[in-house]
Formats: structure tokens, C-alpha cells, sequence
């Protein structure tokens, strides 16, 4: 076995429309029902599709010092917010740390485009003065990873990726290849979405990529169903505590589990639709794998992409069975976007939480509104009131693929102390 330092998460922060911060996420898996609601952050009657997963509850100032919440901008707000909160999870004392060997690693397909957005009236009537000041910092996505270490001191590695929705995922992955490769004791990881705006609403709906199931919106994000017509738009964040082993054993960590792998493709196909053989996402899940030394026959469970699109849902089941072969009737698989929409940048970040707590509590979400399957979405989809898992699967993989092809999966095992 290869010589790597090993790697653990040991804080959940997290913000998103079924709860807030680690317990307040799983409160709202268990609840398993959907949160998406009709718009109500602006008038979507002029679009094709009506409803969000918006964020109920969030006060910035509730989680943040009141004059540095005024000067961030939705998306960062979030993304600070949730760095915050998987600190305290972890019970790590930013000041106490060695700023040099902490970073942040994060992703948002978008940053601050909805903040630059609000912005536009302002300038047409007032010019360049009627501007915020904080716009130009503000709309770049790299605010997210920078105000995190602003915020917490910490001078290490420091990156944020816009790969799409996929790029949650990649950020915890190359946080993860920093701790394990000795360029970091400990990354803040995640992923940041504050999307809902109409002029960004509008321009996924123009392509209709999202559903139109105005009707219906609680019921609109049915990953892997037959009667599925797009995703549902979301917005939050997640981010992980990422923690080289004997460090967090020695401070006396609670572990949630342990990331043991990694790994991106591209399919240079297309910019919105996947290759249709799933054979660069088939490759990314394969490079993950072999990246944490894990044979596909160790995997009992897989959150998915799932974004509930009619191209996506039978190419990462296709994709799944490339990479698994018999193996993969025999898999638990869920698409959790049902609950919580798609949050772009930031779901793959908020389901490599999910994966997390389900290691660490013993219990697999079902796939929300999935009521009749796809028969091209044939494998063990997760349905009705999920799966307790006692002992957990000995390991579990979560999917993001994103438009431009971009596809990464994240591999993660229980916590041990073998290995």
C-alpha cells in the first residue's frame, strides 16, 4: 500500500434549504421531504420554470460580525458562514492554529454573478458612482476561498475552481491530495452557490435545462424518475473539515469518516449534454478508486449526480455499470437533489457532507420523489424511507458532473484504525 498520509473529516458546516450546520442537514434528510417552493426572491412568471430551493432562514448577521456581513455578498456570506460553522463542529480554534499549514479550497460555478446582477440598475441610472464599492471584489469566484481565510487568519494553500457543478467536488478532492500529500495539516473544503437572481434564472431556463413542473414544485426534482424534466435551481454551501489523521486523534477528534480518493475527467463532447456512453464519467468514478486503493466491489453505496435531466440520469446510471459491472445491482444508490434542488457549484460539496454523516450515523437517504423509475435508471435507487446502515458500506463514492463535461467522483470510508 502506498505511503500517503491519511486523511479524515472532522467538521460538518453547512447551509442549505433543508437545515443549517451539521445536525440541522441531517434533520432535514431525515425528514425526507422536498424544499423546493415557487420563487419567491423575484416574480419567475416570465420564465419557462417558477421554482428554486431557496434558503428559508438565513441571517448573515446571525453567523457573522454585522459590518463584515454587510460588506460580503450573498455568495460569500455563505461560504464564510458554513467555514464557520464546521469549525465549531470540529471544535477547532482558528487562533490556536498555524496559519501556514491551513487553507481553503472551495468551488462555485457562479461567485458573485447574482450580486453583480443587482448591480446593473444602479449603474444605468446613476453611472459608475451609483456602484457598490465591493462590486469587483465581490463577482469573482476566488471570494469565496479568499474570505475564508480573511476571515479565520488561515495563510496556506488557498484556491477556488468554477468547473460547473462538479467543482464542490473537485474542491474537496485537491483539499483532500494537499493534507494527504504534506502541503496542509488541515483544508476548510467545499463548495458555495448563491444563484437566484433573474437575469441567472433566466438564462438556465432560456436552454431549458430546468423543469417546468409549475404545478408541482415540491415534486419537481425526481432524480432518476421516469417522468423527471430538468433540474431545480438551488442555492448554499457546504464545507468539510479536512484533517490530517494523527493530528485530529491526537487532539481527540470526533471522525466522521475518511477520504481516501479522488479524481476528474473531461468528456470534450459538449457543453451541456454528456457523452452519451458515460465513459469519461465511468473513468473519473475508476481514477478515483484506484486513487484511494479501493476495489469497486468495496463500495455498498454511491450518491449520485442525480441532477434530474433526461440525458444525465441513464448516462451516470450507464457510467455506474461500466465502472461496477455485476456489482452494481447490488449498490444503494440515492439522488439527493430532490430534497435540496441543485445548488450548482456547491452540491457536490453538500453531498460529500451527506456522505459523511451517513458513514458516521448509519443511514442512507432515500432519493426524493422517485415514484416511478426509469427503466434506463435500473439499478437500487434509494426510495421511501431510505436505509439504515449498521455497519456502514465499507466504502462510498459521490458524483458531480457539470456542463463542459467536467466529471468527478469523491471516494470515502468509514473511519479505522486499519488501513
Amino acid at each position: 500500500m502506498r505511503d500517503f498520509r491519511r486523511v479524515v473529516i472532522t467538521g460538518v458546516g453547512a447551509v442549505t434549504p433543508i437545515g443549517t450546520a451539521a445536525d440541522g442537514l441531517w434533520t432535514g434528510l431525515r425528514a425526507r421531504t422536498s424544499a423546493v417552493r415557487t420563487v419567491t426572491r423575484f416574480d419567475p412568471t416570465p420564465f419557462r420554470s417558477h421554482m428554486a430551493a431557496e434558503i428559508p432562514d438565513f441571517r448573515p448577521q446571525d453567523h457573522l460580525d454585522a459590518k463584515r456581513a454587510k460588506r460580503l455578498d450573498r455568495f460569500s456570506q455563505l461560504a464564510v458562514t458554513s467555514a464557520g460553522l464546521a469549525l465549531a463542529d470540529a471544535e477547532i480554534a482558528p487562533k490556536k492554529e498555524d496559519p501556514d499549514r491551513v487553507g481553503a479550497m472551495m468551488g462555485s460555478a457562479l461567485g458573485g454573478v447574482s450580486f453583480a446582477e443587482s448591480q446593473v440598475p444602479r449603474f444605468l441610472a446613476h453611472g459608475p458612482r451609483g456602484l457598490d464599492p465591493s462590486l469587483a471584489l465581490a463577482v469573482f469566484c476566488g471570494a469565496a476561498s479568499c474570505n475564508i481565510a480573511i476571515e479565520f487568519g488561515f495563510t496556506g494553500p488557498n484556491a477556488t475552481n468554477a468547473m460547473s457543478c462538479a467543482s464542490g467536488t473537485i474542491a474537496v478532492g485537491e483539499a483532500f491530495h494537499a493534507v494527504r500529500d504534506g502541503r496542509a495539516d488541515m483544508m476548510l473544503a467545499g463548495g458555495a452557490e448563491a444563484p437566484l437572481a433573474p437575469l441567472t434564472f433566466a438564462a438556465f431556463s432560456i436552454i431549458r435545462a430546468m423543469s417546468a413542473r409549475n404545478d408541482d414544485p415540491a415534486r419537481a426534482s425526481r432524480p432518476f424518475d421516469a417522468q423527471r424534466d430538468g433540474f431545480v435551481m438551488g442555492e448554499g454551501a457546504a464545507v468539510l473539515v479536512l484533517e490530517e489523521r494523527s493530528r485530529a486523534l491526537a487532539r481527540g477528534a470526533r471522525i466522521y469518516a475518511e477520504v481516501v480518493g479522488h479524481a476528474y475527467t473531461n468528456d470534450a463532447y459538449h457543453m451541456t449534454a454528456p457523452r452519451p456512453d458515460g465513459r469519461q464519467a465511468a473513468r473519473a468514478m475508476q481514477l478515483a478508486l484506484a486513487d484511494g486503493d479501493v476495489s469497486p466491489s468495496d463500495v455498498g453505496y454511491i450518491n449520485a449526480h442525480g441532477s434530474s435531466t433526461p440525458l444525465n440520469d441513464p448516462t451516470e446510471t450507464a457510467a455506474i455499470k461500466q465502472v461496477f459491472g455485476e456489482h452494481a445491482y447490488r449498490l444503494s444508490i440515492s439522488g439527493t437533489k430532490g430534497y435540496y434542488g441543485h445548488a450548482l457549484g456547491a452540491s457536490g460539496a453538500i453531498e460529500a457532507a451527506i456522505c459523511a454523516l451517513a458513514l458516521a450515523r448509519g443511514w442512507l437517504p432515500p432519493t426524493v420523489n422517485l415514484e416511478q423509475p426509469d427503466p434506463q435508471c435500473d439499478l437500487n435507487c434509494l426510495r421511501n424511507e431510505g436505509q439504515t446502515a449498521a455497519p456502514p458500506p465499507a466504502a462510498v463514492v459521490s458524483n458531480s458532473f457539470g456542463f463542459g463535461g467536467i466529471n468527478a467522483a469523491l471516494v470515502l470510508r468509514p473511519h479505522s484504525d486499519a488501513r
